[in-house]
């Protein structure tokens, strides 16, 4: 890649991430500056700056990491997230990931405070990659453990809860990453309703690989598949496409 092409890849990546952390707040699953946002960038991670409120942020101040450094190097004026050590060691094991939406969502939270996990009470639990969304053990943020924990529940799925912390949500690209963040915790939100009144029923293992499966092409895209069997309308000669001009 050119580097004046590279250059505009990273521009419109930063100004993706700032359009993702006021997403994140819009769709009520972070408030304020709790969350933390990042994506991968050739050899690099870009992620959000420590206390800057997303309504005041701009793409240039997302903070280039590279990826081979283990240290907390960074580029720019301002420092990373106070979350960055786990991005970075997510982003070097996980070569799939593109993307991690890091949220302290209310219901996902609860849930982590009391060590729940969220077990496959909805066939949409396999959107996290199995039947079961795990609970990383506490440990202090911004630390080696934290990130050691949150890589052992992430094993074999794109997201997990933090023991009295949040929601690590994870994907190849920005708008899966922010997609899973909001299923994450709706599951969660469904479980506490469906344990106030009883027992949940719990969809067998069996069931949720097979959905699993299914999922593999499911999930938010910038253009609506189309049906292979159907050709494309054909447009008459002059004819305007509508709505537009």
């Amino acid at each position: 890649m050119k580097k004046q092409d590279r250059e505009k890849a990273e521009a419109a990546l930063r100004r993706e991430i700032v359009e993702t952390c006021r997403a994140m707040n819009a769709l009520g699953i972070n408030q304020g500056t709790s969350g933390n946002v990042s994506a991968r960038h050739g050899d690099s991670l870009l992620i959000t700056p420590s206390g800057l409120p997303y309504e005041e942020m701009r793409p240039q101040d997302i903070v280039p990491m590279p990826l081979d450094g283990a240290d907390g190097r960074y580029g720019g004026k301002l420092a990373p997230s106070s979350e960055w050590r786990f991005h970075l060691d997510i982003m070097r094991a996980r070569q799939e990931v593109g993307a991690i939406v890091h949220t302290h969502s209310t219901y996902a939270t609860a849930l982590a405070i009391c060590g729940l996990e969220i077990p496959a009470v909805h066939y949409m639990i396999a959107a996290a990659g199995g039947p079961t969304i795990r609970v990383a053990a506490y440990a202090t943020y911004g630390t080696t453990a934290l990130s050691e924990n949150a890589l052992a529940a992430l094993e074999g799925r794109s997201a997990c809860l933090l023991a009295n912390h949040g929601v690590i949500a994870t994907g190849p690209s920005l708008k899966r990453a922010l997609w899973l963040a909001g299923e994450v915790e709706t599951l969660a939100k469904q479980y506490y309703l469906a344990r106030t009144l009883g027992a949940a029923e719990v969809l067998p293992d069996e069931e949720i690989a097979r959905v699993v499966e299914k999922f593999k092409s499911y999930g938010p895209r910038t253009k609506p598949l189309r049906n292979p069997a159907r050709p494309a309308p054909r447009r008459r000669s002059g004819e305007r496409t509508r709505g537009r001009s």
